[in-house]
C-alpha cells in the first residue's frame, strides 16, 4: 500500500530501498529555505541496521501490512524465545534481539502478538501493561507530598521504575511495557 511521506509513523513497517525498516521515530521538520520534509529514524527488520531517511509530503513509500497472530510465551533457552501458536499449537523459536530491551517483561504464559510477513516472524508486540511484584523500594523521606514526588523502586524483573511513595516492598504494581513505568497499583 502507497503511502505519502508525511504520513510515515512510528511503528510502521515500510519497505524502502529494497528491505524492510520498521520506523521508530518521525520528526516534521520545515527548514527556513525549501520544502518541509518528515525526518524518520528507521531499522531494518532483519538485521538491525539504523538509517535516518528524509521524506518529503509528495513522495510515497511503500507501507508493508504484517499479520498478527496470537501466541503463547513458552520459554528462553540459548536457541531464543520459545512461543506456541494458539489454536494450531504450532511452536517456533525468535531471536531475543527482536524485542529488545521489552524481553523482561516477559512471562511465563503471556500472550504475544507475533507480526509476520510473507511467513517470517518479523517482531512481537507485548501486552500494554503487566503486572509485577516490588522487590526492592526507597522508604519514603518525612516531608514529601504523594502528589509532587516519586521514589526508584526495583521490580521482580530487574527493572527500576518510578512509583508513589506509599508503594512498599512485596506490592504488586502494574507497569506499561513500551515506557518502563509505573501505572498503577495492582487490584488483587
Amino acid at each position: 500500500m502507497k503511502i505519502n511521506g508525511n504520513e510515515i509513523r512510528p511503528g510502521m513497517v515500510l519497505e524502502h530501498q529494497n528491505k524492510l525498516w520498521r520506523v521508530l521515530k518521525t520528526e516534521h521538520v520545515k527548514p527556513g529555505k525549501g520544502p518541509a520534509y518528515l525526518q524518520a529514524e528507521m531499522k531494518s527488520v532483519p538485521d538491525g541496521i539504523k538509517l535516518n531517511e528524509r521524506f518529503r509530503a509528495a513522495e510515497t513509500v511503500e507501507r508493508v501490512r504484517l499479520d498478527e497472530a496470537p501466541f503463547q510465551y513458552l520459554y528462553e533457552d540459548e536457541t531464543g524465545l520459545h512461543f506456541m501458536e494458539q489454536e494450531t499449537f504450532e511452536q517456533v523459536t525468535l531471536a531475543k534481539e527482536m524485542l529488545g530491551e521489552q524481553s523482561v517483561f516477559l512471562q511465563e504464559g503471556m500472550v504475544c502478538a507475533v507480526e509476520t510477513y510473507d511467513g517470517r516472524a518479523l517482531g512481537i508486540s507485548l501486552p500494554e501493561t503487566v503486572v509485577l511484584e516490588v522487590v526492592e523500594a526507597d522508604p519514603v523521606v518525612k516531608g514529601q507530598t504523594a502528589a509532587a514526588s516519586y521514589k526508584p523502586a526495583v521490580l521482580a524483573n530487574g527493572v527500576r521504575v518510578m512509583v508513589p511513595p506509599h508503594i512498599e516492598t512485596g506490592t504488586r504494581v502494574v507497569v506499561n511495557t513500551a515506557e518502563q513505568s509505573y501505572v498503577e497499583r495492582a487490584r488483587d
